[in-house]
């Protein structure tokens, strides 16, 4: 039975499985810092076979094991390549400058995806007066642009750029399983065109709190000294990677649930009048436009509380998320309601 969490804001939001909360309690414990948390050990090569890389490192957020795989690949007064609305350089609060003193070469995707040639042409020549070009960071999914997983073909593409000019490649897939379900591939014909990956484990896979970075040998060592630097050294961690260990072996395959969910409240949500489906519904996103509604991002948050829901937006422009905790029959009784909300026209 899952505890009814009725919030449309982001998959953050999920709640910790019972198995989670057990595991947490009973998980066996060491010092992280010295590599004797056989815990977080075990999920650091948990992460590391599934996603086909030979090592792990347990961080705290997304967002920090972001900022240590880009400081892995880069020295300082480096330029890395990024889509134009990537979460790294959006919503990661300027890290990649303050912290590593790089530049950001943004380039605008197509459905989140930058293409070769434009990636081909942002690529710096050797010269006195730029900076030296030395990573792309790839987003998978891509968040800002509904949700897109990108294919497999999309990833070499990039990745064959990237090698021909001799670029390290990050991959942001803080939802990259929600791609791989969403493709119905396995997750390493994806991750196997990036030399560093992070995966969140507190989004879709519900854990209470971390992600993983997963790279080679010498790319993980560069972040692990990284993330001391940055506060990351967690000691006993294995209370927090033991929920992390439950994601990866038990909710990757139930996000096709969400995905489901999220065509459940498209479909439902298209036959109002006056509100608009911004992009395709792939994953777990759906993004909506409430202007045709004359209503203001505030105002729709208002009538979801109405319902019991949470929703977030200060424009019209809205992102709505399912994820564990929302079932389709709430999706079901959250169109029903808002029906009976909206202005009649």
């Amino acid at each position: 039975m899952v505890d009814k969490n009725l919030d449309f804001r982001s998959d953050t939001v999920t709640l910790p499985t019972p198995e989670m909360r057990k595991a947490a309690a009973e998980a066996p414990l060491g010092d992280d810092v010295y590599g004797e948390d056989p815990t977080v050990n075990r999920l650091e090569r948990l992460a590391a076979d599934m996603l086909g890389k030979e090592a792990g490192l347990f961080v705290t957020s997304g967002t920090q094991g972001n900022a240590v795989s880009v400081l892995a690949h880069t020295n300082r007064g480096d330029e890395i390549i990024l889509e134009a609305r990537s979460h790294i350089y959006l919503n990661e609060v300027g890290g990649l400058a303050v912290m590593g003193s790089l530049m950001a070469r943004t380039i605008p995707g197509e459905l989140g995806w930058m293409r070769p040639e434009n990636i081909r042409a942002a690529i710096r020549v050797d010269n006195i007066h730029y900076p030296r070009t030395s990573l792309v960071c790839v987003e998978n999914t891509h968040n800002s642009a509904g949700g897109i997983p990108l294919t497999q073909e999309q990833m070499k593409a990039d990745w064959e750029v990237a090698k021909e000019n001799d670029l390290g490649v990050h991959l942001d897939g803080a939802r990259i399983f929600n791609a791989s379900v969403a493709l119905g591939i396995n997750v390493k014909e994806l991750t196997k065109y990036a030399d560093t990956v992070q995966i969140c484990l507190s989004k879709g896979l519900s854990a209470p709190v971390g992600s993983v970075v997963v790279g080679t040998e010498e790319l993980v060592k560069r972040a692990r000294k990284y993330r001391k630097m940055l506060g990351g050294g967690m000691r006993q961690a294995g209370i927090i990677a033991a929920p992390g260990i439950i994601a990866l072996t038990k909710m990757v395959d139930r996000l096709k649930d969400d995905h489901d969910n999220a065509n459940l409240l498209e479909n439902g949500l298209r036959q109002i009048k006056g509100i608009r489906i911004i992009a395709p519904v792939m994953t777990n996103m759906v993004y909506i436009d409430v202007s045709g509604l004359g209503w203001t991002g505030k105002e729709w948050g208002d009538a979801c509380s109405k319902l019991g829901w949470k929703s977030r937006g200060s424009s019209p422009i809205i992102r709505l998320c399912t994820h564990y905790g929302i079932e389709g029959e709430d999706i079901r009784a959250f169109i029903d309601g808002i029906k009976k909300l909206v202005p009649k026209k």
